[in-house]
């Protein structure tokens, strides 16, 4: 007995064309059981985890504008006549690399728009960058398993600023020219090979006629292909190591409370990509960055007026800025000292940043697993460290504009030049010692809530006559966020002498993680928890209003 086959039947029976490719991939790369392994990822939500999106998407919107651009760009620095669009550069001589941005400003459709988002989205992610690394740092992120994704975070944030000096030097316009000219010097002040290495970055003396290709590659290519690794392998671990989230009921080091990656996550991820692109398109489109036609073409003996670098490598400018010109002459070579050593600040300034996580890992000698993040109150040392961090980057910032600070101002460009000389050793200290202050003021009105309760304003009379004020007891979730944070003894060297009397022989290294410690985490260091007991005994009603 035969069964007729309809139509319909047919039609139930075949899957679908896309269905036939999932299974087709499936069956190769087993990503259905990949899918079902991780798109019900948990992520955990608070809005400063969203700085580290800010800096993706927006690195995304870089390598989409930066590809437009290249389709335009002339990386030469061959000499040519202008006969474009902008009629006040008419009939001049400038480079192809020059001629070729302003032809993609003034005769690319949409081609200026593009050049300042490109612009203003590098601003943006190195800002974001920065925002985030602190935001890293003072919550203790960068403890382990993460030290690995600090240092790749703190690459992308270096990478990135060399990124965008290439990106800003190819115009080739009087500004980028002047910071060029900037960066040989500082080159040609390495003792010994300074010369070498200034000849083989321009192909021979300063200008040359290389620089500019050899700078479109190395923005085009080699360090956009290096943080693209980076940017994978930070996601790859940020992924692994599940995300950090902040101390509340129900939050241990072995879960993750949260939303699921598909669907709110993705969803959430895809609007705010599109909010962050909408924002640079908006802000490029309304606010001039980098008008080359105003600034023109670079000329070795000129040097425009208030030239600077964009703001994150103005500190590095600063450092030179307000350096003393000393100069000293050893087996008949000069030494400029004044940009030398400025030079070796540089990586000095970055590197401590980065170094850190493990300067405090061996302090504390703490090797355990962390993903609950603390309250930078409660780490008031770490916390005062990052201050002092950023107010010396700062300060190197304002020396690194002294000339603008003095012609907006009105002040004397020498007198900024000395308070940033004397800022730059007393700032840090300063801002160190407040803001480990405040900390430990924090603290203490912590400990006092978590005691006495929240202030409610309501005034209360009692029957003899008494004002009091009334507090209002905490919740469970408030009390456990204000106390869930741990508090490391500081490290004893021990006694001197053994058991038998004889003399212990300490290393320099334990006496100074000894003295470090105990600078972290001494009496003065941190405000004592409140006990069970003290919490029973005032919310029983001895001394509690």
């Amino acid at each position: 007995m035969s069964t007729a086959t309809t139509p319909e039947s047919r039609s139930r029976g075949k899957a679908p064309a896309g269905e036939k490719v999932a299974d087709w991939a499936d069956g190769r790369l087993g990503i259905y059981s990949l899918a079902k392994a991780n798109m019900r990822k948990i992520f955990p939500d608070h809005w400063s985890f969203m700085l580290g999106e800010i800096c993706l998407y927006s690195f995304i919107i870089i390598i989409l504008t930066g590809v437009y651009l290249t389709l335009f760009f002339h990386p030469s620095m061959n000499e040519v006549e202008y006969h474009g669009s902008y009629v006040p550069m008419q009939g001049q001589l400038m480079s192809e690399a020059y001629k070729s941005t302003l032809d993609i400003s003034f005769d690319v459709r949409g081609g200026l728009l593009i050049r300042q988002i490109h612009h203003w989205a590098a601003l943006v992610f190195l800002a974001g960058m920065f925002v985030h690394m602190m935001r890293v740092f003072f919550t203790g992120a960068f403890r382990k398993p993460r030290e690995i994704n600090w240092l790749f975070g703190f690459l992308l944030f270096v990478l990135g600023m060399f990124t965008g000096f290439t990106g800003y030097s190819l115009p080739d316009d009087l500004l980028s020219g002047t910071g060029i000219r900037f960066m040989e010097g500082a080159v040609l002040s390495v003792p010994i090979v300074g010369t070498y290495l200034s000849f083989f970055l321009f192909g021979g003396e300063f200008p040359g006629d290389d620089f500019i290709a050899r700078f479109f590659s190395v923005h085009v290519l080699l360090l956009p292909g290096i943080m693209l690794g980076l940017v994978v392998a930070h996601l790859i671990l940020v992924f692994y190591h599940k995300h950090t989230q902040f101390a509340g009921p129900g939050k241990t080091n072995k879960n993750v409370v949260g939303m699921p990656l598909m669907p709110v996550y993705m969803a959430k991820a895809g609007g705010f990509f599109f909010l962050v692109f909408g924002v640079l398109a908006a802000v490029s489109a309304i606010a001039t960055i980098n008008p080359i036609w105003n600034i023109g073409p670079y000329r070795p003996d000129m040097v425009s007026t208030g030239a600077q670098p964009d703001w994150y490598m103005g500190f590095s400018e600063g450092l030179i800025r307000v350096m003393p010109g000393w100069e000293i002459n050893f087996w008949g070579h000069t030494l400029v000292l004044g940009v030398f050593i400025p030079l070796m600040i540089f990586p000095l300034v970055l590197v401590s940043i980065a170094v850190y996580p493990f300067i405090e890992s061996w302090v504390t000698g703490d090797k355990r697993e962390h993903h609950i993040l603390d309250r930078p109150r409660n780490a008031p040392t770490r916390t005062a460290f990052g201050v002092a961090w950023i107010t010396l980057y700062f300060v190197l910032l304002v020396g690194g504009g002294n000339d603008l600070w003095a012609t907006h101002f009105h002040l004397s460009i020498n007198a900024i030049t000395w308070f940033v000389r004397i800022a730059f050793f007393v700032a840090p200290v300063v801002a160190f010692i407040v803001t480990k202050r405040i900390c430990l003021g924090l603290q203490r009105r912590d400990r006092d809530k978590v005691l006495h309760g929240r202030e409610s304003g309501i005034i209360k009379r009692l029957p003899h006559g008494e004002f009091i004020e009334i507090h209002e007891p905490l919740s469970q979730e408030q009390l456990h966020t204000l106390t869930a944070h741990e508090q490391y003894k500081p490290l004893e060297i021990g006694p001197e002498v053994d058991e038998n009397g004889v003399r212990r022989k300490v290393k320099m290294s334990e006496k100074v993680r000894a003295k470090l410690s105990k600078g972290y985490y001494g009496g003065e260091s941190q405000i004592p928890k409140p006990t069970v007991e003290e919490y029973k005994e005032i919310s029983s009603g001895h001394g509690h209003h």
